[in-house]
């Protein structure tokens, strides 16, 4: 192998890694200043000035201006970073799927579920706010359309692992658990919880867990999800 042909992929390792980083420093930049100004009062050119790059910069990493802006906030607040990393390669998801116990499986993914509405809800809340405000900013409906698309294509994977164990119930198809999942972990039944009936966050993930379990697995007890 040739020097130059070493060289090549620690230079693309090393642009990924400053892509990664400018990425990052775009979006905190912009969920800093959507939370503080809201998202219409937020202009690109504040968002850039913060991030520390140029304007150009901000528009080639999101080409599709504010709505895309908004997008690539969401994204890297759910994933908790910019790493171009598949949900199922994360350490977390790799618990639940390497955890034997139905139950107990269930009980994880409600931890996981509940650090990422955690993070997530304001996000998810501005986001709303500024679509029901600008009925006809059609990006931004299709950002919010998009948001529902992929969480329900996310409930898939683990309604279809469940289904693949055997531990569904025998009446419930893996494309409808997949909806009941989608539903019970939404952003809106989070918020209702904890902030409307003053639900401790350990509290909504117990309730979680049960209900998850009390409607996807078969042969079922109650106890179970609490571990008794």
């Amino acid at each position: 192998m040739t020097e130059q042909k070493k060289r090549r992929p620690y230079a693309s390792a090393l642009r990924h890694e400053q892509a990664q980083a400018t990425r990052q420093k775009i979006a905190t930049a912009a969920r800093e200043l959507m939370i503080r100004k809201g998202y219409a009062d937020t202009t690109m050119a504040e968002v850039a000035r913060q991030a520390g790059v140029a304007v150009q910069t901000l528009y080639t990493s999101c080409p599709g201006g504010k709505p895309a802006l908004a997008k690539l906030v969401y994204d890297i607040t759910l994933a908790g970073d910019s790493q171009s990393l598949p949900q199922s390669d994360r350490p977390e998801v790799r618990a639940i799927i390497e955890e034997p116990d139905p139950v107990r499986k269930l009980a994880l993914h409600a931890a996981t579920a509940t650090a990422i509405l955690r993070r997530i809800q304001p996000v998810h809340r501005l986001l709303r706010a500024a679509a029901a405000a600008s009925p006809t900013d059609a990006g931004l409906q299709d950002v919010l359309a998009d948001i529902e698309r992929e969480r329900l294509m996310g409930s898939r994977g683990p309604a279809e692992h469940l289904h693949a164990l055997g531990a569904l119930r025998p009446d419930l198809p893996p494309a409808r658990a997949a909806e009941q999942i989608y539903v019970l972990t939404s952003t809106e039944n989070f918020e209702k919880l904890t902030e409307v009936c003053g639900w401790s966050e350990g509290e909504y993930e117990e309730w979680l867990a049960a209900m998850l379990a009390a409607s996807l697995l078969a042969h079922h007890h109650p106890e179970q999800a609490h571990g008794r």
